[in-house]
């Protein structure tokens, strides 16, 4: 089991509040990501949960038992930070086997919990070899390795990615996303990439100043953002965000276009606009254009012939049209 329940957790480092206090649930099972700007209070409420900092005011609950004033070591939650924090003079082996050591664990079951980890994680022919001599993914799945042997009700992953490079960071969401395919465990998961929220998340928390904009999967956030933090957090390019005449027009203070949902022709359109900078990246091409209603960028065809200078129309699509009241709240 691994059900999360927080009730106005609160939390201040003196006379300064990082999370005002909020509520939230967690269901047995879910991959859920905190998600948002640098500062925003996330790893302070993943460290909340695990019992790494004291709550200035609420509760937490995990499994319907109240830890807020347990220990860490009492909650039965693994935590995988963004330092691998392995033991350099350790095997694989050892190093995963580490928490079950230190638990008075006998070795016929330390040998089983870590050999099924290791097939887990692909890690089986690795376990006779320290840290040094294993790349940055590798040393990542070791990390977590050391957190499945122990069994908890949840997992709480702290920026793990943030050291790997691009295109191992793709490969490592891709695994820790079928890891939880197979494990069916509780993972709550903290990043301020919104891409790897998006591809990851049963349920994505958007926090900002420490208190949460919204809560839902992907593509509700996506298609129904409640505000314009979220409208413009949530999206890759960016939502484009207009004010002025065209929102009046739609009775708005603020209207929203990802995009992908402005059309593209070289004749005619709502509006004209000049190409700036056309970012080619084979299946798709972004242009970023200067228009009569501002600057903004579009989601083109790969195929799109755009070059710096050309003069292109654009038309939004009606039905895909997001308006925000002058609170910044959606219409």
């Amino acid at each position: 089991m691994g059900n999360i329940t927080l009730n106005n957790v609160s939390k201040s480092f003196g006379a300064t509040v990082i999370i005002p206090g909020l509520d939230l649930t967690i269901e047995d099972g879910e991959f859920v990501v905190f998600v948002g700007p640098s500062g925003c209070g996330k790893s302070t409420l993943l460290r909340l949960i695990a019992g790494l900092e004291d709550t200035s005011g609420g509760s937490i609950s995990i499994d319907g038992r109240d830890v807020t004033g347990e220990a860490p070591a009492k909650r039965k939650l693994a935590m995988v930070f963004q330092s691998y924090a392995l033991y350099p003079h350790m095997t694989v082996a050892k190093n995963i086997a580490f928490p079950l050591k230190m638990a008075g664990e006998d070795q016929a079951t330390i040998d089983k919990k870590v050999a099924d980890a290791a097939k887990v994680l692909n890690l089986t022919n690795y376990l006779d070899r320290r840290p040094g001599q294993l790349s940055g993914g590798q040393r990542q799945r070791v990390a977590i390795g050391r957190a499945i042997v122990r069994q908890p009700s949840a997992f709480l992953f702290d920026e793990p990615l943030s050291n790997l490079d691009a295109a191992l960071r793709g490969t490592m969401r891709l695994e820790i996303s079928e890891l939880h395919n197979q494990l069916k465990t509780t993972m709550i998961y903290v990043t301020h990439d919104q891409v790897e929220a998006m591809t990851m998340a049963d349920k994505i928390v958007v926090l900002n100043a420490g208190n949460i904009e919204q809560v839902g999967s992907p593509m509700d956030l996506y298609k129904n953002p409640k505000n314009l933090f979220v409208a413009g957090f949530i999206g890759s390019p960016k939502m484009n965000l207009i004010e002025g005449a065209p929102a009046t027009k739609h009775k708005a203070h603020t209207i929203g276009i990802r995009p992908e949902h402005l059309a593209i022709s070289k004749t005619e359109g709502e509006w004209k606009a000049t190409v700036g900078v056309a970012e080619h990246l084979g299946s798709d091409t972004f242009l970023h254009v200067q228009s009569d209603v501002g600057p903004l960028t579009v989601r083109g065809d790969g195929e799109i012939a755009a070059r710096h200078g050309d003069t292109i129309y654009l038309t939004p699509d009606s039905s895909k049209l997001h308006r925000f009241g002058a609170d910044g709240m959606a219409l």
